[in-house]
């Protein structure tokens, strides 16, 4: 974003709180500066399906861009960890995507690879079985959160128990459950709140 065009709002919000609501006005474009933003579907009978799960430098809130149209809020956006935001009125993105030719490009490169993180979560929760569901959230957040250490692939966001389960479909018990068994099979390793996967190859073979 260049802040010459326009003055982007910075906005905060702690894990667990709503960015914006299904049905809210779509009114601002945002840009993720740090932290992890989760995209849901709320359906009828009240359950809520993750549909992607947003790292920095990824770009949100921009259906009315590509319908054309005003419209409402279609996902449930929720800070997943601590979130710092760059937020700006969506007729001003408008008018810069018209000035800027490099712009729409940038917009589709990232639009393309949430893309593909939504059809993965897709695979991930048709899975009946929870250990599998969670082996596939890990590798994941591996590809699009991952750093590589001396130990495997280190997943750089604090995740709760609750923020996993909540993620996943299922809950904080059978989280806490699950994760004890794969630190038993040495499959990962989690120090403050950090999850390493030491093989993610060998760990999505296993569970495959």
């Amino acid at each position: 974003m260049n802040g010459g065009m326009f003055p982007p709002m910075t906005e905060t919000f702690e894990r667990g709180k709503t960015i914006f609501f299904p049905g809210d006005p779509a009114e601002r474009f945002y840009f993720l500066v740090k932290g992890a933003v989760k995209l849901s579907r709320v359906y009828e009978a009240g359950e809520e399906i993750t549909v992607s799960l947003l790292r920095e430098n990824s770009v949100f809130g921009v259906l009315s861009l590509i319908t054309g149209n005003r419209s409402d809020r279609f996902y449930h956006a929720v800070a997943f960890t601590p979130v710092e935001l760059l937020s700006a009125p969506i007729d001003q993105v408008e008018k810069a995507l018209k000035d800027d030719p490099d712009l729409p490009m940038v917009l589709l490169r990232g639009l393309s690879s949430r893309i593909l993180q939504t059809e993965m979560m897709i695979e991930t929760l048709a899975h009946r079985d929870m250990g599998s569901r969670l082996v596939s959230f890990l590798l994941i957040l591996c590809r699009d959160f991952g750093t590589p250490s001396s130990e495997g692939v280190t997943i750089d966001l604090k995740l709760s128990h609750q923020a996993i389960a909540e993620a996943i479909g299922s809950t904080r018990v059978t989280v806490t459950r699950l994760l004890g068994d794969l630190r038993k099979q040495k499959m990962i390793a989690i120090s403050k709140k950090r999850i390493t996967v030491h093989n993610p190859i060998e760990l999505g073979q296993q569970f495959a």
